[in-house]
């Protein structure tokens, strides 16, 4: 049910959206709408919807015949928005902008799923419409609270769902189901729309059966929101990330003293084995401590934020307590021991942490993390249900506190028969640069997609994007190269080598007079067929090329290079009127040579 082989399907017809909804629709009468859903769209609407779709539009709509399913804390207009909680019920006079976009690329809605009421906790368990299991054996949680999210696109009912994401709820039951969830920056999908939890914190987050699916989910979903007000968008050079260029890396792994599966056997060998596997993908494993990180997690269930969520219903909750899950009653109800006083003390430990939290970023580009330190069955939640859904957020609930972002994918499965999962984690806007990576480690570890037995290698890879997010890609030519006296100018603003290649053959070279250190020029003449210049092209975060650019001296300039392949890339040129006197080299090929040539 992945995107690309519906859309594959679509363009040699051998399926249309219309039999696709008929089969999801003769799926759910035959399996019961509950556990997994809470209302689902009309089959005549859905089918409807499917007919209508252009067929002569379909490389226009990215999205074109693709089912979907939205947690039930996201408004669809016309449709009830319950929260996992009868009482609180009531119809949407529109849809989340979310929704909205994701229909106009050609997405069908298939219905509203299950979660935990209030989008109050990890587990999957705290609803009234029936419980959602892991797709891999029913004595166990499913994780939640997006539960019926992470199972629908499990299960193969729809090829991607929405959930949200407060403390895990995105990533959770990605692990539990063997699917991919994507958390990604706070306020790059607008929660416009959305039942807060709190509303500081929450994300919409993506599940899906690949990383491919879940960055074209993000690619639509992802857009700044005026209805929104804690709608973002990256400004130049958030989240750069040269190193998703490059063919190596350094990834975080909490020390041994602060690595926790809470007695778990399985799980411990398998997140070794996903540290080897990200190791042989060219990262480089450095240890940290998580300790302050986990006393941010700290903060958010054991600390004042809970009050953000009696915010979000608190006339709700005064009038029909006796009406909600008694564990979900109980956590929200907990605000009142809070108070401002201790809203303000909170805050300012917060900022103390994320201080402490701060120079291992210096260190690492990405962290490797369990994605949950173990799972539970449904029984062993009930017995004690506040402590084990707390051991569930170990490694999740700061992420949000902390404004990074997040994607959690399967790493194989355990002896018992239930799949373990790990997470990507980095910062603030670079979920972009996190996904092809995690497609890659994704495939290293992991046979098939969901809960079938489809095979994993027959859907296509994500490819890393150039030049990668935030990043402007610069070709240098001279004293800027690896080992020269001026490549600092480059490290220092986090450029990361990219490739060594040539320029098209269309330049000429020249060792120029009167410079210090010795500086080469570069410049383009039509129709000149010469051996082409090596140049080393680097990517560089967008928001230092203007004091890389100022320190360019005269008569070098940065222009636009063709390279041999044809692509176009900002890198050094000179002016004419530097060539005068200047010692052509271009049948060397490369500045290299020509150092080598004055031995």
């Amino acid at each position: 049910m992945n995107i690309a082989a519906l859309h594959a399907a679509y363009a040699m017809g051998h399926e249309s959206p219309e039999q696709v909804v008929l089969a999801i629709y003769s799926r759910i009468e035959a399996e019961g709408v509950q556990p997994v859903w809470i209302s689902i769209v009309p089959r005549e609407k859905a089918l409807a919807r499917a007919k209508a779709l252009p067929a002569e539009d379909k490389s226009k709509l990215p999205l074109y015949g693709i089912p979907f399913a939205v947690k039930d804390n996201i408004d669809v207009a016309g449709m009830a928005t319950t929260a996992a909680c009868p009482a609180y019920s009531y119809l949407a006079a529109e849809s989340a902008t979310v929704v909205t976009l994701l229909q106009q690329a050609g997405a069908i809605l298939i219905g509203k799923t299950n979660m935990d009421q209030f989008a109050t906790g990890l587990v999957g368990t705290r609803t009234p419409y029936g419980i959602c299991s892991s797709v891999f054996d029913k004595r166990y949680i499913s994780g939640g609270s997006s539960a019926g999210s992470a199972v629908a696109v499990a299960s193969g009912l729809v090829s991607f769902s929405l959930g949200t994401d407060t403390a895990g709820s995105g990533r959770v039951p990605a692990m539990f189901n063997n699917i991919i969830g994507l958390k990604p920056t706070r306020g790059v999908v607008s929660t416009n729309g959305v039942v807060p939890a709190c509303r500081t914190l929450d994300c919409v987050s993506v599940f899906a059966e690949t990383a491919l699916d879940a960055a074209l989910v993000l690619s639509v979903a992802g857009a700044y929101d005026e209805k929104d007000p804690y709608s973002r968008a990256p400004e130049t050079g958030d989240g750069a990330s040269p190193w998703a260029a490059a063919t190596s890396f350094r990834f975080g792994v909490p020390a041994a003293a602060t690595l926790e599966f809470y007695g778990d056997h399985f799980n411990p060998q398998l997140y070794k084995t996903a540290v080897e596997a990200l190791i042989a993908l060219g990262g480089t494993p450095v240890e940290f401590d998580l300790t302050p990180f986990l006393q941010v997690a700290q903060l958010l269930y054991r600390g004042p934020w809970v009050a953000e969520r009696y915010a979000a219903i608190s006339t709700f909750i005064g009038a029909h307590k006796d009406e909600m899950d008694p564990t979900v009653a109980k956590i929200v109800s907990g605000a009142a021991n809070y108070s401002a006083v201790d809203t303000f003390e909170a805050s300012y430990s917060l900022e103390t942490l994320k201080r402490a939290t701060k120079p291992v970023w210096n260190t690492i580009n990405m962290m490797l993390l369990p994605t949950a330190p173990k799972t539970f069955t449904i029984e062993e939640i009930a017995e004690k249900p506040i402590e084990r859904n707390s051991i569930l957020g170990h490694y999740t609930n700061f992420v949000n506190l902390l404004d990074l972002a997040a994607v959690a994918l399967p790493a194989g499965m355990r002896p018992d028969g239930l799949p373990f999962g790990v997470s990507l984690i980095g910062q603030a806007f670079s979920e972009t640069a996190l996904l092809p990576i995690a497609d890659k480690l994704h495939r290293n570890l992991a046979k098939t997609l969901g809960g079938s037995n489809r095979s994993l290698t027959d859907a296509p890879a994500l490819a890393a994007s150039q030049p990668p997010h935030g990043c402007l890609l610069m070709a240098v030519v001279g004293a800027h190269l690896s080992g020269q006296p001026l490549n600092w100018q480059l490290t220092q603003r986090g450029g990361r080598l990219v490739r060594t290649c040539r320029t098209s053959p269309q330049y000429m070279f020249y060792a120029l007079k009167n410079t210090t250190p010795p500086k080469p020029g570069l410049v383009r003449i039509p129709g000149f067929q010469g051996p082409g210049i090596e140049v080393e092209v680097w990517a560089l975060p967008a928001n230092t090329v203007g004091t890389f650019v100022e320190g360019v001296p005269q008569p070098l300039s940065i222009g636009t290079l063709q390279l041999e392949d044809g692509t176009l890339v900002k890198g050094f040129l000179v002016e004419p009127t530097g060539t005068e006197g200047a010692l052509d080299i271009t049948e060397l090929g490369g500045w290299r040579r020509y150092l080598q040539s004055l031995k």
